[in-house]
């Protein structure tokens, strides 16, 4: 029996869903599609860095996983650089990361950050260090014990 598999926890949705070569129409390229989660391992071993197994306990998955999902990923961002395709991140399996919310009380500023990275140590806008988690995110022990399973987004690429 296969084991059921996990979600992808993916931190981000890109800001930019094409790349595509300069002064070609869009209309006159083959695409490549590349799911939010291979998207999400090559921000995070290419970009962060990380090895693979902290980038797969990131994403929730095992480290194997990990290696398919950037093996996978490599090989359609290297298709689309060399002959010269457009690349389209769309669709996959995968949950978005818990974010918790911290405000500043001395501008009143609020800003998100995923779990895991800390509390920030000055207010982005003002730099006062009187940043405390915002009265709305305060819950007891938000991540342990009694965790609600979260939905899945299940896209399939075309």
């Amino acid at each position: 029996m296969a084991r059921p598999r996990h979600c992808r926890r993916v931190e981000c949705i890109p800001g930019s869903r094409y790349f595509k070569p300069r002064g070609i129409p869009l209309s006159s390229l083959e695409e490549v599609i590349l799911t939010v989660d291979e998207f999400e391992a090559i921000r995070l071993a290419d970009l962060e860095g990380l090895y693979q197994e902290q980038a797969a306990e990131k994403m929730n998955i095992s480290r194997q996983t990990f290696g398919r999902i950037i093996e996978s990923a490599h090989q359609k961002v290297a298709d689309a650089l060399v002959q010269g395709k457009a690349l389209k991140i769309e669709g996959g399996e995968f949950e978005m990361a818990e974010r918790r919310k911290f405000k500043c009380y001395d501008c009143q500023h609020t800003l998100e950050l995923p779990y895991g990275t800390g509390r920030p140590e000055n207010c982005p806008s003002c730099k006062s260090g009187n940043i405390r988690r915002a009265e709305e995110d305060r819950g007891s022990a938000r991540g342990f014990g009694n965790r609600q399973k979260r939905d899945c987004f299940r896209s399939q690429a075309k």
